[in-house]
Formats: C-alpha cells, structure tokens, sequence
C-alpha cells in the first residue's frame, strides 16, 4: 500500500511539500452527471428554466470552482492553470458533465478537475430544483490524469 502523503511522520496532517518535484505539463479530466426527471431535462434543453440558461451557467461555475480549489480544500497547493474547460450535455437520464483541467507545475490536477465537476453539478441543481427536488449528483470521478511522477492513469 502505497504511503499517505497528507500525513507526517506522526500522522499530523500537513500540504506535501512539491519544491524538489520537476515542472512538468499535467492534464486531468473529471466527469459527473446530473441525474433527473423527464420534464426537468426538457426544461434546460429547451432553456426554459426561469433562472437563465443553466448550462451555460454551470459551466462557468465550473470554471470558477476549478480556479478555487485551494481555497475549498484545506491541502491543495494554489495553482497557475493554464486551462479549464467544461463540456455539459444533456442526456436520456440528466446532465452528463466533463471537466479539463491543465497547468504546467510541481503537483496534478485532479482536485481542480473533481471540483469544476462538482461545482457545476451543484450549479445545475440550483437552478432547477424548484421544478425537481428528486435530482441526484452522481459518479463524479477522475478519468484521465496525465504528468508527474505518476505518469498516466486512464479509467476504463
């Protein structure tokens, strides 16, 4: 098993420290979905939600949780992304979401990718839960991470 690195010696939480790390490029991709009722999907494919158009919105909530990330997440470094991009669809059962995020740095950038993922969902959920209070966030995951020490890992 691999060693818990948010944890010293003592088992005293600390930020890892990536100073002796090499600046490589570094890519992630986080996908999730919005799970809800026929009527729902028909509203945001047919922008008729009473807030605004919630993909567009979402997607930019997206972009703006991916930026935040360290201010969320006690043990994150704060990071120079140099991209965030947000796909959102709509589909047979909700809203499928795809987050990609880049830099070039020290540490990845899974986090920024899972919280755009999240962020946006939670977005979508806002702006559609006064005609459907049965959604569900679900299967938010990492599906791509690329760069670093680590190398590749790419779910199937």
């Amino acid at each position: 098993m691999a060693k818990l690195t948010h944890f010293d010696d003592s088992g005293a939480a600390h930020m890892v420290d990536v100073s002796e790390k090499p600046v490589t490029s570094r890519v992630a991709v986080a996908k999730g979905r919005v799970i809800m009722n026929a009527e729902t999907r028909a509203m945001i494919e047919e922008g008729r939600a009473k807030k605004g158009d919630v993909l567009a919105v979402a997607r930019l909530a997206g972009i703006m949780g991916a930026k935040k990330t360290s201010d969320l997440i006690p043990l994150c470094h704060p990071l120079a992304i140099s991209k965030v991009s947000l796909d959102l669809e709509v589909t047979d059962d909700g809203v499928m979401i795809e987050a990609t995020v880049k830099t070039t740095g020290q540490t990845g950038v899974e986090m920024e990718a899972l919280t755009a993922v999240n962020v946006a969902a939670l977005t979508v959920y806002d702006m559609v839960k006064a005609v459907d209070k049965t959604m569900q966030i679900s299967d938010v995951r990492v599906v791509l991470k690329d760069g670093g020490k680590s190398g590749r890992f790419e779910s199937e």
